[in-house]
């Protein structure tokens, strides 16, 4: 398959709609289409084995899921439990979001009348104020009180929101084992803080329900834990549908006690590079495909498209110059890189009137409840485009994922999103796995302070 063969969007007024509605207008051929015909196929066995494996696994409450499509590969290769951007989603979805949040709290606290919203400390990215707007929008709609609680005292302040009514941020303050502002008392507090910074006190040993836990911040969680959960989705599933999980799933390796100022560590991650490369070309081989494999290496923790690099030959992070090494050693909230993850690259081949573009699904609890493309005019098929100088275009779903036309080609608009939703769906399923293995990390951290206090 070659890079000629990119999935391109032709965006084309809906007779129903204000909202552009994309096209696909190249077909597909190879592995990736029978992939896609064999999951429309299975469409009941799927649902039924979601159905059984929520009965099994609590969905996180929210999430985000980057997928990548390369035309011959469909595959998450991040999922952010603290999503960041529900003012992308498209508004005609808005009933979706509100019926998931229903469910989703009705699981943690059936009784709650009120809610505490505890957002990112960074109040003057007006994008991000944006999206607080909307999840607040959608919780208000749930039949919510909802007030909002930051952590930085110095951030209490009140913002003026395009279109909407003013975000009036108050500090938190802690009484007993409840966070409060001012005397608004809740049963949930729900995060959208994703503590890189470490899980502050204030927030710990909490009597209320919150959510999502504090070992799915990035001051516990690793993107290895999720891959390893991942691949044990990715196997169950591709042996439900029969096909390859290779398909479906990045190869991934990880590398620690790396410092990439002091050049330590270098051999053992360039190692597992080639390692991981040799591993796609004998795939590549397999399916008769004729692109360069790369692989991406990115911190284990964070997330803001930090400490990420594309390499394509294991001799690129032998030979870092000072600004790439000084790229590589910080993410966010200026948290060190000591731990990489080294993941299988995988090509975007979708544009956007010409722009790279990648897929970011949305969800509520285990629902599906829009999306949009991350699109990137400088970045190409096999860079990571969550960078400096990316924007959104909202994905005008003409049904929702859930609705697929078995009657259509697999390439069809509607049959396209149900491969997203499921794959994304899939991820989200991971993330409740790793959650439920890495809980009793939080609680032996917790368990250790009191014993040194005592």
């Amino acid at each position: 398959m070659s890079r000629s063969q990119l999935l391109e969007f032709d965006f084309a007024d809906s007779p129903n709609k204000k909202v552009m509605v994309p096209h696909l207008t190249t077909a597909l051929s190879g592995p990736l289409l029978e992939l896609e015909k064999q999951v429309l196929e299975a469409m009941p066995r799927i649902e039924h084995w979601f159905r059984s494996e929520w009965l099994q696994h609590a969905a996180p409450f929210y999430g985000s899921v980057d997928l990548r499509n390369s035309g011959f590969k469909l595959a998450p290769v991040d999922t952010n439990l603290f999503p960041g951007g529900f003012n992308n989603l498209n508004p005609d979805f808005l009933p979706l979001c509100v019926q998931a949040a229903m469910t989703a709290v009705e699981k943690i606290c059936p009784q709650t009348q009120r809610l505490l919203l505890v957002p990112e400390n960074h109040t003057r990215n007006r994008f991000y104020l944006q999206n607080v707007a909307a999840l607040r929008t959608i919780l208000e709609h749930a039949g919510l009180e909802v007030r909002i609680g930051t952590l930085d005292a110095a951030a209490a302040q009140t913002v003026e929101i395009e279109n909407g009514p003013p975000l009036k941020f108050e500090p938190l303050r802690r009484v007993g084992n409840h966070v409060l502002v001012d005397d608004f008392d809740s049963c949930v507090v729900l995060l959208n803080n994703d503590l890189s910074a470490g899980i502050p006190d204030m927030l710990r040993d909490l009597d209320q329900a919150v959510i999502p836990p504090l070992h799915a911040g990035w001051a516990v969680r690793r993107k290895s834990n999720h891959f390893s959960a991942y691949n044990r989705v990715a196997d169950k599933f591709a042996a439900l549908v029969g096909v390859d999980p290779w398909l479906i799933n990045p190869y991934f390796a990880t590398c620690g006690q790396i410092n990439f100022h002091e050049r330590k560590g270098e051999e053992c991650l360039a190692g597992f590079i080639d390692e991981m490369l040799q591993d796609i070309r004998k795939k590549y081989a397999e399916y008769d495909i004729k692109e360069a494999p790369f692989v991406i290496v990115k911190a284990d923790a964070g997330t803001y498209g930090m400490g990420i690099m594309s390499v394509k030959d294991a001799s690129e992070v032998r030979n870092l110059n000072r600004k790439q090494r000084n790229k590589m050693s910080v993410i966010k909230e200026g948290q060190h890189v000591t731990e990489v993850i080294i993941q299988e690259g995988v090509h975007t081949f979708e544009t956007i009137n010409d722009a790279v573009a990648e897929p970011v699904v949305y969800l509520i609890d285990h629902f599906v409840v829009g999306g949009f493309y991350r699109v990137h005019t400088t970045r190409g098929v096999d860079e990571n485009l969550n960078a400096p100088g990316m924007h959104f275009e909202p994905l005008a779903f003409e049904t929702v994922c859930t609705l697929p036309d078995r009657r259509a080609a697999p390439r069809s608009t509607p049959n396209r999103f149900y491969a997203y939703g499921v794959i994304a769906r899939l991820a989200m399923l991971a993330a409740a796995m790793e959650l439920e293995d890495t809980a009793e990390v939080l609680d032996e951290e917790t368990q250790d302070a009191r014993v040194a206090q005592s």
